[in-house]
């Protein structure tokens, strides 16, 4: 029966996205849960998204509720893919009541799952009882568990992100969810705090590097400025740029393995932009690569002729880290 009950997720959108050779018609999910148990990257403003405190029982009815709502909006057969994230972690059972992912896993049965969690909480028994309950044969891998590494430096993901886990426990939860026929999606965070715009390139083509024996899927998300973060904080003071579009273009031209990537609040000033000339079609060439994984999109781009294209390659040249961002 579907709840009447007014009880919304944070965000829910329709959308296409690519696995392997497919283009598949996606939903992605937002749901308000009990909140993140780390609760302290310094990027992140979905953690402040929580419900008060309650008990399971009341926790697990407002959760089902937005499950509810959703079901009622977005008809099943409408939809090959689902996105799931939360305000921390799908699998803690602390955030999402287990009773709650069981009927998840019900709802969405034969379709192909992204969720979002912590690598501490990729729990093998947990993750097979997941699989088990949404596998009708039609993927070979019907849940990619995706997990916010942002950087396989221990040192940035400390000082920069403030994370609270390491590259050792991400390979860990990769192992886990391999033997229990789970895919992972790495996400990898462009430009944390504290690094230069070079850095920031840098990290990102090692951290592609490393970690794809360990990943199906990888995602650069270049940071934007989310309120209500230390990153809002430091910005607010012009002591901090989110990443040029051109450093952006530099890394998927680098690397070679096919990197998705979606430039939120691309060409604004909270994310990820270049000089307001050149950033629409760079954008719009970048969504595209996501998509159909051609790369001529991306040298195309990246020859693209703009002035602010000398000013990047300054900063790239010049910045150091005590007299950082030298443009805003």
């Amino acid at each position: 029966m579907i709840s009447k009950s007014d009880e919304k997720p944070l965000a829910c959108w329709r959308g296409k996205d690519r696995l392997g050779p497919e283009i598949l018609d996606s939903l992605t999910i937002i749901f308000k849960t009990g909140g993140c148990s780390w609760n302290k990257c310094r990027m992140c403003s979905y953690r402040h998204e929580r419900f008060g405190d309650g008990t399971p029982a009341s926790l697990a009815a407002l959760v089902r509720d937005q499950l509810n709502w959703v079901l009622a909006h977005h008809p099943v057969e409408t939809y090959q893919m689902v996105k799931i994230f939360t305000s921390g972690s799908f699998f803690d059972p602390n955030e999402v009541p287990p009773a709650v992912v069981d009927e998840v896993a019900a709802a969405f049965k034969g379709k192909v799952i992204v969720a979002e969690t912590r690598a501490e909480y990729v729990d093998g028994d947990r993750i097979n009882r997941f699989v088990a309950a949404i596998d009708d044969g039609t993927y070979t891998i019907p849940l990619y568990i995706a997990i916010g590494l942002e950087t396989t430096s221990d040192q940035i993901s400390d000082k920069s992100i403030n994370k609270g886990s390491t590259f050792a426990q991400f390979k860990e939860a990769s192992a886990i969810a391999r033997k229990n026929r789970a895919g992972i999606k790495a996400y990898l965070l462009m430009k944390p705090l504290f690094l230069t715009e070079q850095e920031a390139i840098d990290d990102m083509i090692r951290s592609i590097e490393e970690v794809s024996p360990y990943t199906d899927l990888i995602s650069m998300n270049p940071c934007n400025v989310q309120s209500r973060t230390e990153v809002e904080q430091y910005w607010k003071q012009g002591a901090y740029r989110p990443p040029y579009l051109w450093s952006v273009l530099k890394v998927l031209n680098t690397v070679d393995q096919h990197v998705l990537c979606d430039p939120v609040g691309g060409g604004r000033s909270r994310g990820p932009h270049n000089c307001g000339a050149c950033d629409h079609d760079i954008i719009t060439a970048i969504n595209e690569y996501a998509l159909t994984g051609d790369r001529e999109l991306i040298r195309a781009a990246a020859a693209t002729d703009c002035a602010c294209k000398e000013e990047w390659e300054f900063v790239c040249s010049h910045e150091q880290s005590h007299c950082m961002p030298l443009t805003r």
